[in-house]
């Protein structure tokens, strides 16, 4: 294939939604090796306790259904909770992947994050960082998780990321390449797994630097 990238390790492109997340791992030829959705958290837990419960603590969208009034050093806490449980959910997915994959996997995709106060109080008590926050604290649970194995871990920009596969498989126009991928291994391919397969691409490139700067 022109373009191929040349390390011999895999990828792994990740797409989050809520307290899951869309896994595609890309081998160095840009052969699909694997795709499944894990959940990071465990059952009984909120997935946005910033957003929901977070909110409910500062007085916001209490008419809502399913609304109930808590304090702030409860949703301070329950976010706790969620956040230790994300930590292990990733850090058993991201092994169960590693031991599922034959090709060693060296790096990670996740999507960019803003910047956010560095409290979970101030994320709560902020009206659009507290919209950010859950999702945040998911693809950081993944990052961590990921640094702990060894892998390195690239920040995507959703809006380039396309541009940024095309040019390391040296074609104009991605698209094709992704729905022939999605052929190979049949449904379900939607776009968030051609979005993660396309992180997993365009991160090759970016290691590839590190590795000739190192």
């Amino acid at each position: 294939m022109a373009g191929e990238p040349k390390q011999r390790a895999a990828t792994v492109g990740v797409v989050e939604h809520g307290s899951s997340a869309v896994l595609v791992t890309v081998a160095p030829c840009g052969k699909l090796l694997d795709r499944r959705r894990i959940d990071l958290i465990d059952r009984g837990l909120p997935a946005y306790p910033h957003h929901h419960e977070g909110s409910w603590a500062v007085g916001r969208y209490l008419n809502t259904p399913g609304a109930r009034t808590l304090s702030i050093a409860d949703a301070v806490a329950l976010v706790a909770r969620v956040r230790a449980s994300a930590a292990r959910g990733a850090r058993e997915s991201l092994e169960a992947l590693d031991a599922a994959v034959s090709v060693p996997i060296a790096g990670i995709a996740i999507r960019a994050c803003p910047k956010l106060p560095p409290t979970t109080e101030e994320r709560i008590a902020d009206h659009r960082a507290q919209t950010f926050a859950d999702s945040v604290m998911y693809r950081e649970a993944l990052a961590t998780s990921a640094e702990a194995r060894g892998w390195s871990v690239h920040w995507y920009d959703r809006e380039r990321v396309f541009r940024d596969a095309a040019a390391v498989l040296r074609r104009e126009d991605v698209n094709a390449f992704l729905y022939a991928m999605g052929r190979s291994i049949g449904p379900p391919w939607h776009a968030k797994h051609k979005l993660a397969a396309a992180a997993a691409l365009a991160a090759t490139e970016h290691r590839a630097l590190r590795s000739t700067a190192g």
